[in-house]
């Protein structure tokens, strides 16, 4: 499976964060003392916080909070759930380069969740189940667990440990010319792509 590019769904208010430390995982941010405002659900985050990533070749795993998460597409129902920001946010586009630095670990659904599995890259990328990630929509209205399951792998992510560098962020998509307004006031170089489609 050929990856063109990883996505992160970001408040465009943090950008100017973003640009000069990149994006941070959680625990690197909190011991950085950097304020980020997020659209993540409190509850998930809480989730978030109690997961430990295995890691490959090692006895302990890390927690999920030191590593900076990133979707494989951000058409997902995270960015459906934030729609009213719409004019507020963007979806940064990450290289796919990020995904051969050491330690990135990529999971087949939300992280967050029960049951996830988290595989190496690029040798378990097969465990992942990219038609339904790349499916346009996960409703599966005559099977609801089915249609939860598909949610979850809709949010299917790639983990970096810390940070992803700011020279790994080649673009940005936007959903209208408000965001792509307040995206260059807020500093942002790189490439700004108006793609209402991505957006709901």
């Amino acid at each position: 499976m050929k990856i063109d590019e990883l996505h992160n769904i970001m408040p465009i208010v943090n950008i100017p964060s973003v640009t000069e430390h990149g994006i941070l995982s959680h625990n690197l941010r909190k011991r950085k003392n950097i304020s980020n405002h997020s659209v993540a659900l409190q509850d998930v985050q809480d989730l978030r916080a109690r997961k430990i990533v295995p890691v490959s070749g090692s006895t302990r795993g890390k927690p999920l909070h030191d590593f900076a998460n990133l979707y494989f597409d951000a058409h997902n129902p995270m960015l459906s759930r934030v729609r009213e920001h719409n004019s507020d946010i963007c979806v940064l586009c990450i290289s796919p380069e990020v995904l051969n630095l050491p330690g990135v670990v990529i999971t087949d659904r939300n992280a967050a969740c029960d049951f996830v599995g988290f595989y190496s890259y690029p040798e378990e990328l097969g465990k992942l189940d990219f038609e339904k990630i790349y499916a346009t929509w996960w409703k599966h209205n005559d099977d609801p667990m089915l249609e939860g399951l598909h949610k979850n792998i809709k949010c299917a992510e790639a983990l970096v440990p810390n940070v992803v560098e700011p020279k790994y962020i080649t673009s940005a998509y936007v959903c209208n010319k408000i965001a792509s307004d307040q995206l260059n006031k807020a500093g942002f170089s790189g490439n700004i792509i108006i793609n209402s489609s991505l957006f709901f």
